[in-house]
């Protein structure tokens, strides 16, 4: 591609003329010089393909009647070449068949020929505009390699810099030597006995007792080697340490590498998905269809399911009505911060947070469509972040509320069992449900003050746009009324069955009804975020990873082994417990990380004379503050594939978005955590152990 040129340190506007009128065309191009652009001209379309693909023309004035090669046919071509490519299409015939002919093609503008050079100028600046909104719709990073800074810091999706650094950490981790501590907890024989090391290990309930983490895990993943004997037997003999510590350290360089690549966008999230995968077959974490299955876990089914389904309430207008009944007192930002928000907290400790916000999103984004129009501005961000984020993290922190709240409640439940801990769902209600206001009510003013003066349209009636979008669709239709039944239907199966069929079972049964009632095509399945699933199946794959290698134990003991004795008893290890597990849950599934803290941390609560209740609860309630990622959470996941832009295909929320006013969130869930529950109601209710 040509080196750009510059004037005054800036670029000049590279375009392309196509015209078969030699004259025309070398007038014009000295005009448009003059005027500070880049002129390249050619004489027909085959020349003009060739430029267009060594030199990357940002805008085509294109001739539509030519000899040989037509214009339409050339902007076809140009368009396989350079999607991104802005043409104009100049021709001296021009029609209204023509405009339509040409508008089948994405062509930017129609022109007739001669026009007044400031239109055709007005037209190309507007073109130029236009090309960075379709070098983001299709994914085309823009690198600027004005300096070696520059190429190296790139742009969202191509960052060549943090590639680099993500090389080097993952090539350190590997080849390191491994740590003593993972070398024992992965050669320690089970013997059974409550609070031995290995307990925390993941699925330590399905080893046997004198098996070591190497010989279950080797099993696994295939790692037994058939080996003959003297005598002329065959049998299988485990994998040795160095192998299974290699498999472990892998796990951990693919943690920090995602975790890297997500936060700053070095690839897109997809490819960063498909890395994961990548590095588990190539390094044989384990084998490849294990590596398939670990990628296709039923959390996975759900976000695709609810997503296809979100889509489905949307296309029938039923969620414009459901945002009636939901926001129907957000008559101001401030009511919908102060009211709404704690209102959907303590509704996610009950019902699935998850189906929350895959409804109330795509009202919120049409609110704000409307709210930007009727302000005759183009895009509001502050708002949109203001909207969604609020939405994800006051979604999130349902989850302590009660044992219905999420599936890591269940695991947390079930390793309660493993301990011989009892609670009742009163008692965790009792025990969770008051911190879930006071956190969302936190969340909201922490919003509202950061927002109050970003935010570019000062007044919103939520509520009355909300109406307003709902009145333009009339009474309800038939279609609609099939979707409220599957709604309501895919809620009971939810609330009623998902402990026998999951969560994504029901959604995808609703999405085959969807289909038979004619309201679903696989079309708009097909429109769904792609990029989110794949993140989510690639962060289950991860988790599973982690745990099954003995990682994640290590992990989690590495950060438990730093703490000073102060907080490792007592209300001390409440705060350690949720301060680890709330950090981990941001890079790992909720589920995983309970699963790889709680049998840690639970059977050391026992150890230290603290109730294994508290305890095992604070690790349970802390992973639902995974704010800072969008792998955290599929609510996260939710709200990032909603938020962009139905125009332009910006994206209106993103990571670093996430990060910032995630990792505030998250403090704050702690300190309130910590204040008003540990230090606060627990109190009051006398519980033992703190």
């Amino acid at each position: 591609m040509g080196d750009q040129k510059t004037v005054n340190g800036e670029k000049k506007l590279r375009v392309l003329l196509i015209d078969d009128e030699d004259r025309f065309r070398e007038n014009l191009g000295r005009q448009l010089a003059l005027r500070g652009f880049d002129v390249m001209d050619v004489s027909n379309g085959e020349d003009a393909i060739k430029v267009v693909r060594h030199e990357n023309p940002e805008v085509v004035v294109l001739d539509q009647k030519m000899p040989g090669m037509d214009g339409i046919q050339t902007l076809k071509d140009l368009k396989k070449i350079r999607p991104e490519v802005q043409v104009i299409m100049h021709t001296g015939h021009g029609s209204i068949e023509s405009a339509r002919l040409t508008g089948k093609h994405d062509v930017f503008s129609y022109l007739e020929k001669p026009c007044p050079l400031d239109d055709l100028i007005k037209t190309i600046r507007a073109a130029a505009e236009e090309r960075v909104y379709a070098m983001a719709r299709h994914e085309i990073p823009d690198v600027q390699k004005t300096s070696l800074k520059n190429w190296l810091m790139g742009v969202q999706n191509a960052r060549p810099g943090v590639i680099m650094l993500g090389i080097i950490l993952f090539a350190l981790i590997i080849f390191m030597p491994a740590p003593k501590q993972l070398e024992t907890f992965l050669s320690a024989k089970k013997t059974g006995v409550i609070g031995e090391g290995i307990s925390g290990y993941a699925e330590y309930q399905k080893m046997t007792k004198g098996q070591t983490i190497i010989e279950y895990y080797g099993k696994k993943a295939g790692l037994y080697k058939k080996t003959e004997t003297p005598d002329g037997k065959t049998i299988k003999t485990a994998p040795d340490l160095n192998t299974v510590t290699f498999k472990a350290k892998v796990m951990i360089g693919v943690l920090v590498v995602a975790a890297l690549f997500w936060a700053t966008g070095a690839i897109p999230i997809g490819i960063t998905a498909l890395l994961v995968g990548v590095l588990m077959y190539f390094f044989g974490v384990f084998q490849p269809s294990n590596v398939a299955k670990a990628y296709a876990k039923d959390s996975v089914i759900f976000i695709f399911g609810v997503l296809s389904l979100a889509a489905a309430i949307s296309k029938t207008g039923l969620d414009k009505r459901i945002g009636i009944l939901l926001l129907g007192t957000s008559t101001s930002l401030r009511k919908f911060a102060l009211i709404f928000a704690p209102l959907l907290s303590v509704t996610a400790a009950f019902l699935s947070e998850h189906a929350l916000v895959a409804f109330i999103a795509p009202i919120l984004m049409l609110v704000y469509i409307g709210a930007i129009k009727t302000a005759g501005i183009k895009k509001d961000k502050a708002l949109v972040v203001f909207f969604l984020l609020m939405l994800t993290y006051c979604a999130n922190i349902g989850g302590p509320g009660s044992p219905a709240a999420g599936g890591r409640n269940a695991v947390m439940l079930g390793i309660f069992s493993d301990y011989g801990v009892d609670i009742t769902f009163g008692e965790w209600v009792s025990m969770g449900l008051p911190f879930v206001p006071v956190m969302s009510l936190t969340i909201a003013i922490y919003f509202l003050v950061v927002f109050r003066k970003k935010i570019l349209v000062k007044s919103l009636d939520v509520a009355a746009e909300v109406r307003r979008e709902s009145a333009k669709i009339g009474k309800m239709t038939p279609d609609e009324f099939k979707a409220a039944g599957v709604l309501i239907l895919v809620i009971v199966l939810w609330v009623t069955m998902s402990s026998k069929v999951g969560m994504g079972g029901p959604v995808i049964l609703c999405l085959v009804l969807l289909n038979v009632l004619g309201i679903l095509r696989w079309k708009d399945i097909n429109s769904i975020n792609w990029d989110v699933v794949a993140l989510y199946a690639a962060a289950s794959a991860m988790g599973y990873g982690l745990a099954a290698t003995g990682a994640a134990l290590w992990l989690a003991n590495s950060f438990i082994s730093v703490l000073p004795e102060v907080l490792k008893s007592g209300t001390g290890l409440c705060v350690s417990t949720s301060c680890i597990t709330g950090i981990l849950t941001n890079f790992m599934s909720d589920g995983a990380t309970v699963a790889a803290v709680g049998p840690i941390t639970v059977p050391m609560a026992t150890l230290s004379g603290t109730s294994p209740l508290i305890v095992g609860l604070s690790t349970a309630f802390a992973s639902s503050f995974a704010h800072m990622l969008i792998i955290g959470t599929p609510n996260n996941a939710i709200v990032y594939s909603l938020a962009k832009d139905p125009e332009t295909g910006e994206q209106l929320v993103t990571m670093k978005d996430f990060m910032i006013h995630g990792s505030a969130v998250f403090l704050l869930s702690l300190l309130v955590l910590w204040v008003w529950v540990f230090f606060g109601y627990w109190k009051w209710l006398s519980i033992t152990g703190l």
